[in-house]
Formats: C-alpha cells, structure tokens, sequence
C-alpha cells in the first residue's frame, strides 16, 4: 500500500475563512478552485460595472485579497495582474482604475525558500507593478457586515458585505480572497491509526511506514521521513515515486506478499536505486551515473518563481544540478520557467499545444467568457 493522499489548505482556524469558502474566499489548491477564482474574478467586475452601485461598493467588488507569501500565492498575484492590466481592462476600461490586489504574508518577507536578494527583488517587482504587499501582518478574521446607514452608504439597509481584518489593526472590505498560506493533513491520514508527526505519516529511509513489515509505505505532502522533514513541493513528491516505482519494479515484485508463510516476515530491503536528479524526461539517462543507495535520496533541483508574461526569479545556489551555483531574474528566470514547465508535461501533444496557447494569448489575449 502507498499513501500518497496530499494535504489540504490550512485555515490556522482563523474565523470566517472556511465559513465563506467558495464564496468570497477560495483556495488555491484543485482545479476546481482555479475556476471558481476565475468564474469569481469575472462576476465582480461585471457587478461593478452596474452604473447603480456606490463607489465604496464598487472599489469593494474590485478588491482582490491573496493570502500567502510562498512561491504559489507571490505567482498568483503576478498573474492576476496581468490578467486583469492585459485582458479585463480591454472590456472593462471605466471600471479598471478602480481594481487594487492585496498580498498579505504573516512572515516578514516573500519566498521565504529562495535567496533574500532574490526575495527582495521579487518584493520591489510587485510594489512597481502598483500591488499593495503587506509583510508582518496577517489576516485574523474574515467578517460580515451589514450597510445600516443608506443615506450615508448609498446601499440598501441590510445589504451584505464582507471584510479582512489584519494583524496590524486594519480592514479591508474585498469581494474576492484567495487564501494559500499553509498545509494541514487531510482526515484520511489523521484516521489511519500511523505514528504520525505534525500531521504527517512518520516513515523511514525508505519510505517504510514503522512497524508494518515492510507493506505500507508514505510518499509527498503527507509523509515526513524521520531523519527531518523534507520540502512539501512536487519535486520531492516525484522524486519519491520515481524511487518507490524503481523499489517495486525491480526489488519488491520478487517477495511474494501473498504467500501465508511470508505474513510476518518483513519485507527485505531493496537494492541499490538512482536518485531522480534530472527534472527532464530525454535526460533521465544521466540519473544512472549519479551515486546509487537503496535509501531514498533527495536531490535538489533548484527552485523557481514566475512573476507574470516575461518575469520571475531562479535560485540555484543550493542546487545538486550540474550547473553553475547561480541566480536569475527577469526574462532568463522566465525562460527557464516557462521551459521546465514544458518539460513536465506527459504527453507530446501537450508540449505542442500549450505554447500555441500562449502564443495564442500573447497575441489575441485570453478569453474572459465565463464558463
């Protein structure tokens, strides 16, 4: 058996936030999340573009709130911005002026994994591109609140509307958040009875669950080896199922499990298997010259950043690629950005398609239709 069931968002139990999920406030985690932000950020401009409504009411429908400062939430908010400034502007120009993105970090910078200056570079590029960060502070509570005074309000008594409230004292009425600020064990993996650690499945250096001969093993977000906690990124997680795919295929198919007379017997442990070094497909055949263990080895591949259409940041000082220890920043970062993400897809037709779809979008922009 291999558990490979992920986390979910963690709220930290800050009130109003799961209350108001799917709402107002959304995460950024499935694809169906990825719709509904998108379905949400449309609705509202078209509600704001109601020539009937206060401007208080207005600006609120246009106040777009991304709570996080990780590389997910710090990609997000740069694409937003461009979303809004290259395609919803063309159809909403009298109404645009008025939109205004918010990031909020509890900690006290963004990217907190990659190099300061790096993180600090990324931190000017959105400050330039007018997006309000606020570091050191974070979301408390999300409220509703109700329009009690018309003539002061211009609202209908009673109308709903909703507000962050931050850290530092103040609150910002918003129609839209998108909140990705942490990882909490989902409740399959708080139910199975493992040694669990912060919430995670407890394993060995094999990816062995203790104390279950060798038969279940733990894998990604919600396993941590117990040597030391490994990054919740998908280069761990594939890493770790190049390992467990390489373990069963050439070690553990040889025991049978189904045999009676192997039921308390542990399973051995496997051979020697390569590391899974090189993020490229056509490239794997490199992995074979890299130091074998039976052991799980994790690599360090690098770590990445988007910041929109021609932007992003790239930290390879600690990386176990064999390349120079380096950073970039700009239209490099964005290259190479863009290029691995290429890399990563299954299929060749993907490969092809989705550059025709960013060309396509460059030069015709994206359509704004909901659906």
């Amino acid at each position: 058996l291999v558990i490979a069931a992920g986390n979910k968002t963690n709220t930290f139990n800050t009130p109003g936030v799961a209350d108001r999920e799917g709402e107002e406030v959304f995460f950024l985690k499935h694809l169906h999340h990825a719709r509904q932000i998108r379905n949400r950020i449309l609705e509202c401009f078209e509600r704001a573009s109601n020539p009937n409504i206060s401007e208080m009411e207005r600006k609120r429908l246009l106040s777009f709130i991304v709570v996080g400062g990780g590389p997910t939430s710090c990609e997000f908010t740069a694409e937003l911005n461009d979303f809004l400034l290259q395609d919803v502007a063309k159809w909403y120009p009298e109404i645009i002026r008025d939109a205004k993105i918010t990031l909020v970090e509890a900690g006290p910078g963004l990217l907190g994994s990659f190099q300061k200056a790096l993180a600090d570079y990324y931190l000017e590029s959105l400050i330039k591109k007018d997006i309000d960060v606020r570091v050191c502070t974070a979301v408390t509570a999300v409220e509703d609140r109700f329009f009690e005074d018309k003539e002061k309000n211009d609202e209908k008594p009673g109308a709903h509307y909703t507000v962050a409230k931050l850290g530092d004292g103040t609150d910002i009425p918003f129609a839209t958040m998108v909140w990705s600020a942490g990882l909490a064990p989902v409740k399959f993996i708080e139910q199975t009875g493992l040694e669990l650690n912060r919430g995670r499945v407890v394993v060995d250096s094999y990816l062995r669950v203790p104390g279950q001969n060798g038969r279940i093993f733990a894998m990604g977000d919600c396993a941590t080896p117990q040597d030391g906690p490994l990054p919740p990124t998908a280069s761990v997680a594939e890493q770790q199922a190049y390992y467990l795919g390489d373990c069963l295929n050439e070690y553990y198919s040889k025991f049978d499990v189904l045999d009676s007379n192997n039921d308390d017997t542990e399973v051995p442990h496997p051979g020697p298997v390569a590391p899974a070094l090189v993020p490229w497909e056509f490239m794997e055949f490199m992995n074979k010259f890299l130091t074998k263990s039976s052991k799980f080895q994790y690599k360090n591949r690098g770590s990445l950043a988007g910041m929109g259409f021609g932007g992003g940041v790239g930290d390879l000082t600690n990386t176990d690629l064999p390349s120079p220890d380096a950073t970039m920043s700009g239209f490099i970062a964005f290259l190479t950005w863009r290029t691995t993400y290429l890399t990563k897809q299954l299929s060749w037709s993907n490969m092809m398609l989705i550059p025709m779809y960013w060309f396509k979008a460059a030069i015709f922009g994206r359509d704004i239709s909901r659906f």
